[in-house]
């Protein structure tokens, strides 16, 4: 995998402003970033207790401002005052089961959010190209195990899925504006499962477990025969900085997909695997949820990436459950400083990549 995007984006003359950037994903690119000497300013809401950002103390380690995104004046402020390079836009409200109780909530971060962000990115001088991540649910799945590709339709029952396929809608519509000007590239990018140490979100299956097995309670699991396409959180930040600095010379694609090359997992193979990286006698209760919105498989097809980009996963999906696993035993079990655990994680990855 060529590594010569990492030197371009060192010589960029302005950051790299992540909106998001208390957020989980947001986190880790933050310490990717600065690990690899790249500048990087954040936009976000405060964080969450129990996140990321938090455990890991990162208040104050870059530029950053606390705002709504849905508040078109902070957008603008934080283009004003950090005079980017380029935007990674990951600021969303990313959780399915609580868009169902927030659901305008949900629409107006995820679709109003992403247009206040787009309107203030084209039109900001510095500003070379955007990179608007959204999600593997943004296809419309019949759940037939489809490997989903760039053009497939897009679509969404729950509020969230849909709320990132209009955000998409919006994305096709500042990449034509944007276009007509000859303005700043726009481009999205749809990632699987991530996983990683340090996400603490309620209601998803890796945090569910760590906390159950560190607190020796029993865990409910929903849908043991349902599908993702899981990847550790680096692996899909190495693609959006891969596609960022193909934008930035002119390279232009539309959308992007990154996530695994062979069959995703079920929900039950993942247990099977924290298992065996955690031992541990707490009982897991396999439930069968009446969720129809849920999708039964999902399958994610990366092809374009590693055609346009030379991208592919640098770890397996059983390798990014055990390493996220490790993560936390390193935290939870053996006094690991957070920052240092994903420092280690960053540099085992790096070291892969090297050696390919």
């Amino acid at each position: 995998m060529d590594q010569s995007y990492l030197s371009e984006l060192k010589r960029l003359s302005g950051p790299i402003l992540i909106t998001g950037h208390t957020g989980f994903k947001g986190a880790w690119l933050t310490q990717v970033l600065q690990k690899l000497g790249i500048s990087v300013v954040g936009l976000s809401l405060p964080a969450l207790e129990g996140s990321l950002y938090k455990r890991a103390k990162m208040l104050g380690q870059i530029p950053e401002i606390f705002g709504d995104i849905c508040d078109v004046n902070v957008v603008m402020k934080a283009m004003t005052e950090f005079k980017p390079s380029a935007v990674i836009h990951m600021a969303a409200q990313p959780l399915v089961l609580e868009s169902y109780s927030f659901p305008r909530k949900t629409f107006e971060t995820n679709v109003m959010g992403t247009v206040n962000l787009l309107d203030a990115a084209v039109n900001c001088a510095s500003v070379g190209a955007t990179v608007v991540i959204t999600t593997d649910k943004v296809y419309k799945n019949p759940n037939t195990a489809t490997r989903f590709s760039e053009g497939d339709s897009l679509g969404g029952k729950d509020p969230y899925s849909a709320s990132k396929s209009a955000a998409e809608m919006a994305v096709t519509a500042w990449q034509h504006m944007s276009q007509l000007r000859e303005g700043a590239p726009v481009i999205s990018v749809r990632a699987g499962n991530v996983i990683g140490g340090g996400d603490w979100s309620q209601d998803r299956l890796l945090p569910d477990l760590v906390k159950g097995f560190h607190e020796g309670k029993e865990v409910t699991v929903r849908n043991p025969k349902s599908t993702r396409p899981w990847q550790h959180v680096i692996d899909p930040l190495q693609g959006y900085l891969m596609a960022l600095n193909e934008m930035l010379k002119g390279n232009l694609e539309d959308s992007l997909n990154f996530g695994p090359i062979e069959r995703s997992l079920s929900v039950e193979e993942v247990v099977k695997i924290v298992r065996t990286s955690w031992p541990s006698d707490t009982e897991v209760v396999f439930q069968q949820s009446d969720n129809k919105s849920e999708s039964v498989t999902l399958e994610l097809g990366s092809l374009r990436a590693r055609d346009s980009l030379g991208w592919k996963p640098v770890w397996s999906q059983e390798e990014a459950v055990i390493f996220t696993i490790k993560w936390w035993d390193l935290v939870l079990n053996r006094g690991t400083h957070p920052l240092e655990a994903c420092n280690l994680d960053i540099e085992h990855f790096i070291e892969q990549v090297s050696n390919r």
